[in-house]
């Protein structure tokens, strides 16, 4: 981090404790006027292990039977804010037993005997927002068999982060952070006693956010799927609980949740799942499903990129391939380098995959999610089609990454077809990579197409002189396909072919033209809700572009004996957060 950054962070610290113990000066609330129906879903497993004092945040486990949550140390910054936001409150209530209640109750009078006059790294304005809508949310769940005169201190601190946020909200960054804090705001106002007059102007900036942040398309700068999904469940919780309270919703919401609709439905897998691109994963089981339910927006986009990704869907199978430049400037500070790499998901289970986002497994991991190998797609010379910027100010942010990505999508013989190209190797090797997927009507069988062009006349310079760098050994390329951790892979047909099974039952071949070596290669698979990464495999086709033109094709096709329909009934694990 610069010394400009950590000046201003430290600013920002120093300014939310300020305004934290200014709030203290506010008149508390006295009741709920309303109460909004809990929104949010929660695991039963996990309230359980909280229970059991097995903490699981931000990818890490500490176990502390009989321990306060408060006393635990925070392995990191990020552990800390899952504990001050009060998501884990879901889970709990989930649970719902006299033990889930007796430990929620606990650790919330405790929160507020420890930080409720301002300290604590709680004090943000998207932490705020995100705990007073779990406050809020359970408030039976919390207030349950307690004395009518133990409630004050809850209502006191309520009225407290409602003045902190409307004077901060502005403080948090633009995007999600600054939804979160909007929606909290808007929550109190519509539930506390007292709280009434920051509704009109917390519903005035969610409107400019709505207009500002969320494009024509119904997408984020960012191009994270499940960010997106964060986004408009928060915006579907506002509507619900302006439509309770007898009250329209603005039209800048209502328009903006009319756009972002019909991009998720594109975004959504044939499992119900969101394509894990730029640092976002699956999604909370049920949550998309749910939040597009409850939206009452049935519309979908039938032609064209949504948020800049394509899909092609026939059959059981759902292809999403990331078509569009990768975001640039601030929104890139969480983005990957996976220009025209794709997932493949048949019925409910994952075959074709990304690794996705190492976030939550440290600054190792978080960086080598975003490199271009560990997405499925064509890695030249194991490098990037972007990569992270020079400049020390900004060494989150992506540079140098594609410019010019042009696609179509068109109608196939047999099927859907979409076509693909970017300049992301053009300045470091001369060459722009071509790729075209072919799915077929019935949903069985992807054919894939690889080019490496020089174009140009300066092109064809510039791979000259990186051709010459390799003693004219060809500059080499790996086409990767990374397999989901349920998938069964084994090299079958003497070496030609890959077989795949899948636990519905499905098989899967793949296959190339013998124009790349083929091969099978340990991969990860980095979700946020697990302590380590998950050990797989990838599918990698291996060679060397020695021309202005390499080219080589491959498929995936079910097995002829896999049936049409599979009735796939196996069970998923209970328990998201367990290790296997």
């Amino acid at each position: 981090m610069s010394t400009s950054q950590t000046l201003s962070t430290r600013w920002s610290r120093a300014m939310n404790r300020l305004a934290a113990r200014r709030a203290g000066l506010s008149r508390p609330a006295t009741a709920f006027l309303s109460q909004p129906e809990p929104r949010s879903i929660g695991y039963l497993a996990r309230g359980r292990q909280l229970c059991a004092g097995n903490f699981v945040f931000a990818g890490h486990l500490v176990q502390a039977p009989g321990v306060s949550i408060w006393d635990i140390k925070p392995p990191d910054a990020a552990f800390a804010a899952e504990l001050h936001g009060f998501g884990w409150l879901d889970d709990l209530a989930a649970a719902g037993d006299a033990a889930a209640r007796e430990r929620a109750q606990a650790w919330l009078w405790e929160w507020i005997t420890r930080f409720g006059n301002g300290a604590g790294p709680g004090w943000t304005p998207d932490l705020t927002g995100r705990r007073l809508i779990r406050w809020i949310s359970h408030a039976l769940f919390l207030l349950r068999g307690q004395p009518s005169d133990s409630s004050a201190p809850i209502y006191r601190s309520l009225a407290r982060q409602t003045r902190f946020l409307s004077g901060r909200w502005k403080a948090a960054y633009p995007g999600l952070p600054r939804f979160e804090a909007l929606t909290g705001l808007i929550y109190a106002g519509l539930s506390l006693e007292g709280m009434r007059a920051h509704v009109a102007p917390a519903l005035a900036a969610l409107a400019r956010e709505c207009d500002g942040q969320i494009d024509a398309t119904g997408g984020l700068s960012t191009r994270n799927p499940e960010e997106l999904l964060d986004v408009f469940t928060l915006l579907t919780w506002v509507a619900l609980s302006l439509s309770e309270q007898g009250q329209t919703t603005d039209d800048a919401l209502w328009r903006a949740i009319e756009r972002i609709a019909p991009t998720l439905r594109s975004l959504r897998h044939a499992d119900g799942g969101l394509a894990r691109f730029h640092g976002g994963g699956r999604g909370l089981e049920g949550r998309l499903d749910g939040a597009l339910a409850t939206s009452g927006v049935k519309t979908q986009i039938d032609d064209g990129l949504a948020m800049g990704f394509a899909r092609l869907g026939a059959g059981r199978t759902s292809v999403i391939v990331d078509a569009a430049p990768p975001p640039t400037g601030p929104s890139s500070a969480g983005a990957h380098a996976s220009t025209l790499a794709f997932e493949l998901t048949s019925g409910r289970r994952p075959l074709i995959v990304n690794c996705g986002s190492g976030h939550s497994f440290g600054p190792d991991w978080r960086r080598a999610g975003r490199a271009t190998p560990s997405h499925s797609a064509l890695v030249l010379a194991s490098g990037s089609s972007a990569r992270l910027s020079n400049d020390k100010r900004h060494s989150d942010w992506l540079s140098d990454a594609p410019r010019n990505v042009t696609i179509s999508q068109s109608k196939a013989p047999d099927g859907l077809r979409f076509d693909g190209a970017h300049d992301g190797y053009l300045r470091s090797h001369g060459l722009t990579h071509v790729r075209r997927l072919d799915l077929s009507s019935d949903g069985r069988g992807l054919a894939g197409e690889e080019m490496l062009l020089a174009i140009e006349d300066a092109d064809k310079r510039r791979f000259d002189r990186a051709l010459d760098e390799t003693r004219l050994h060809g500059i080499p390329y790996d086409v990767r396909f990374h397999l989901h951790p349920e998938v069964d892979a084994s090299i079958d047909m003497g070496g030609t072919a890959v077989s795949l099974a899948l636990r519905s039952g499905e098989i899967w071949v793949f296959r190339n033209d013998g124009h790349a070596a083929l091969s099978l290669q340990p991969s990860v698979y980095l979700e946020k809700t697990r302590l380590k990464p998950r050990a797989t495999q990838q599918i990698v086709l291996s060679g060397r572009a020695m021309a202005y033109a390499t080219h080589l094709r491959w498929s995936l096709a079910k097995a002829q004996d896999t049936p049409v329909g599979i009735r796939d009934v196996t069970e998923d694990a209970l328990d998201p957060a367990a290790d296997e």
